[in-house]
């Protein structure tokens, strides 16, 4: 017989603190949704002058901290709720399956909160104490996406929300650090990273549909049936592409970003997955395809700016 986690108790499993364990528990593979967007914001700095490497690496390691600790919360919050357990498809496990006490997850992302705060001290003095504002509320929408009263994850507005804050803010913020402003070019270009970043969280409430859906959520995926959620995920994946052909063609970005072209098969994979499977487990190949997807498209987009700046 399975052992039984009981609503906020202790996991009955004994507890394993190995390096792979805290190293799990942060969900490495989620990060790229972090250090790409900086990646990308810094790379659009550098056509208005030179970069401020310290003003990078602080917006880059707070940005990954942010992450980390919202993996965690989401980890905390849905074993206080009774949603996770040790057979559960797709979750770090450092709680119910590894034995880490819930207290030392959820003070974790704390600490984790509290050292972004202090880069972000640094980051506001070396450019405007109003991005003070912003990076709290970002860091307020990483708690509350699953904690608080209504998580926003349990909506359908979590996509939004994951997108716009992860996606385009990150990118709007590392750009403005090194150059004071935001400018269309900016805005128009981090559309594609705010879809793909929402598509992420789409693809995690695909495979996860029949179990929010028991629990009394009510995601974008359960609004729509899984047959319209997948056709939502080709259509904004189709979207993206489309806006950075159109962003070349009306001279907004150079012909070199035609790289994220090459990032196509694994889109395909992703929904192509999701179309032919039907079990959570069957599925996560998906979503981690989707999550590549997101990586590789961002870094050659990336990238195709910065061989634009140099041969323009």
């Amino acid at each position: 017989m399975q052992p039984n986690v009981q609503h906020g108790s202790k996991p009955p499993v004994e507890a394993n603190q190995g390096f792979q364990v805290w190293w799990q528990m942060i969900r490495p593979h989620t990060l790229t949704a972090s250090f790409v967007p900086v990646l990308l914001g810094t790379a659009l700095a550098l056509r208005t002058g030179h970069i401020h490497f310290g003003l990078f690496v602080a917006m880059l390691i707070a940005s990954i901290l942010i992450q980390a600790a919202t993996n965690m919360f989401n980890e905390y919050f849905d074993f206080k709720r009774g949603l996770d357990n040790e057979h559960s498809v797709g979750i770090g496990g450092t709680i119910v399956r590894d034995g880490i006490e819930p207290k030392t997850v959820i003070n974790l992302a704390f600490g984790f909160y509290g050292i972004a705060l202090l880069l972000g001290v640094y980051i506001c003095a070396n450019s405007s104490w109003w991005l003070a504002v912003v990076g709290l509320l970002c860091m307020t929408v990483g708690y509350f996406y699953t904690g608080g009263p209504l998580p926003i994850a349990y909506t359908p507005f979590g996509e939004i929300f994951a997108g716009f804050f992860m996606g385009m803010m990150i990118i709007l913020i590392s750009f403005f650090i090194q150059t004071r402003t935001v400018d269309s070019t900016s805005i128009l270009v981090s559309v594609p990273s705010l879809v793909l970043v929402g598509l992420i969280l789409l693809s995690n409430n695909i495979r996860d549909l029949d179990g929010d859906k028991e629990n009394g959520r009510k995601t974008l995926a359960i609004l729509l049936g899984k047959k319209r959620a997948i056709y939502l995920l080709a259509g904004m994946f189709t979207f993206a592409y489309l806006w950075i052909i159109a962003l070349i063609i009306f001279g907004v970005a150079p012909i070199w970003v035609a790289l994220v072209i090459l990032s196509v098969p694994k889109a395909i994979k992703a929904t192509l997955g999701f179309v032919k499977n039907s079990l959570p487990i069957q599925m996560a190949p998906a979503m981690k395809a989707t999550a590549q997807t997101n990586t590789i498209f961002g870094f050659l987009l990336a990238v195709g700016i910065f061989i634009g700046h140099f041969f323009s």
